[in-house]
């Protein structure tokens, strides 16, 4: 094997850390209790492996370009506009990312210092709005400045975190055979029936963090060439990884239901859930809060870092290379240092308006973070869209394009199954828009929500297809 080649079981470990996270875990579990085991060994069969095989082509295809998913759609589509789009979309899509990242670093200090979750179950919305908003902005100036130190620490933590998560499972799931007195939390944990879910309307509107959680995928795309024989063992990278984040996935959330109530899912769960279950384990095993208080400084060392680096990768990919047709010089402009300092501004002014927008219409910090974490839920996947319809084009025209590796070699199935992702995911989005609130006990907060769900990724598309306007009329008066 030639040395400078990486190992597929390498290649699949990295992909893992990539894809995967507690936070899973326990978002997942707070919407759909235990029969949310079932949700994942689908969402895996059925979405996530075709989803990271797909990015493996892909990658694989156009090994020389470095635009990542915009350059996909440039080259299958020969269409700039629509290369443009996928750009945009790939920026946009971080804005509620980043609304939610100072609220995260909030919780995870409120825990670490005060050893439990009133920041989330307390403080009023508006506190929170004021203290997340100062946060964000001292990240986003300091992102001007470079955040190199503290991007290394995020991804030291984030190996921490990683551990930490498989530690978990580890020590929920030791419990029952460690303490014959143990009484798991739900009732008929043995009982298939508790792991099966109802297959409705409301089950329906949580698959989009089921999505929200396995993607990303598209990350994995740089390493495709890197592996030894990757035709042969890309796939096994591939199918080893999504093995790991199944089990990861199922494991743990067997694991929750041994720690909290399927069937009685505490309302702060999505806030405080992974905190409180350390806490848990430290009592049960005699060391008191000492893993809540690891995980918890992880977790902050891990959204400090996320925050900035998701202010400032992302926009370097839609500026650094921007097509004047598309973007205007405004947005364009650079200081002295080479900062993209209005995309910085452009940036501050739509992640501050969704921080404060929860104060006209969201009652407590719990409903906040369900509402946010749902909210992301609904517009992330979004981007990933562009990864299917790029596999779509690709199809289309196989006798163009060369790859190494290939995923399906009869174009027209590859071509069904790049629709059937497509469609999965535009579907999941648009069921993901309704809230998972309680219409009855607070109408006001689930019309807000919901209005807030559909509005804001439409909102966030259609300023993506104003700045082109803008930059047509700027070139016609240089004319």
């Amino acid at each position: 094997m030639d040395e400078k080649k990486i190992r597929w079981f390498t290649v699949s470990m990295i992909a893992f850390s990539m894809v995967w996270g507690f936070g899973n875990v326990v978002n997942n579990y707070a919407q759909q209790g235990l029969s949310v085991v079932t949700s994942w060994i689908l969402i895996m069969a059925l979405y996530f492996i075709p989803y990271a095989l797909i990015v493996g082509q892909l990658g694989s295809t156009f090994k020389s370009n470095s635009g990542g998913v915009s350059s996909w759609i440039q080259e299958t589509t020969n269409s700039r506009r629509l290369a443009y789009y996928a750009a945009w979309t790939y920026w946009v899509v971080h804005i509620t990312y980043l609304a939610q990242k100072p609220q995260s670093v909030l919780i995870a200090l409120g825990w670490v210092f005060k050893r439990n979750g009133d920041v989330a179950t307390s403080m009023s919305v508006q506190t929170v709005a004021i203290i997340s908003l100062l946060i964000f902005l001292v990240f986003l100036f300091l992102s001007t400045k470079g955040l190199t130190t503290l991007k290394v620490i995020g991804s030291v933590a984030g190996s921490g975190m990683l551990v930490m998560s498989i530690l978990f499972i580890i020590l929920a799931v030791a419990i029952p055979f460690m303490d014959s007195s143990f009484t798991a939390a739900t009732p008929q944990m043995d009982q298939l029936s508790t792991y099966v879910p109802d297959f409705n309307l409301s089950y329906f509107a949580t698959i989009s963090m089921l999505v929200f959680a396995v993607g990303g995928a598209e990350k994995i795309s740089p390493y495709v060439n890197s592996i030894d024989r990757p035709t042969k063992n890309f796939p096994k990278a591939m199918i080893f990884m999504a093995v790991m984040v199944g089990l990861s996935a199922v494991l743990g959330s067997v694991a929750m239901g041994l720690l909290f109530n399927s069937n009685r899912i505490p309302e702060d769960l999505m806030a405080n859930g992974a905190y409180s279950a350390f806490q848990i384990l430290g009592n049960h095993f005699g060391v008191g809060d000492f893993f809540m208080v690891v995980y918890g400084f992880a977790q902050a060392a891990v959204q400090a870092s996320a925050l900035a680096f998701s202010i400032d990768a992302p926009l370097k990919i839609l500026l650094s290379e921007a097509d004047p047709e598309f973007v205007p010089s405004w947005l364009r402009k650079r200081t002295s240092k080479g900062t993209l300092i209005n995309g910085y501004l452009l940036t501050g002014v739509l992640v501050s308006l969704i921080i404060i927008l929860p104060i006209f219409g969201i009652k407590n910090m719990s409903e906040l973070v369900k509402w946010l974490t749902n909210l992301n839920s609904v517009v992330m996947p979004m981007r990933y869209v562009w990864v299917f319809f790029a596999y779509m084009m690709l199809n289309r025209q196989y006798k163009k394009f060369h790859s190494e590796y290939k995923f399906i070699k009869n174009p027209k199935l590859g071509f069904i199954v790049g629709l059937w992702c497509f469609a999965f995911t535009a579907f999941a989005c648009i069921l993901g828009m309704i809230p998972k609130a309680d219409y009855a006990a607070d109408p006001s907060s689930w019309i807000f929500q919901l209005v807030s769900n559909i509005l804001t990724p439409f909102v966030l598309i259609l300023l993506g297809m104003i700045l082109p306007m803008w930059a047509r009329r700027e070139r016609r008066k240089l004319s």
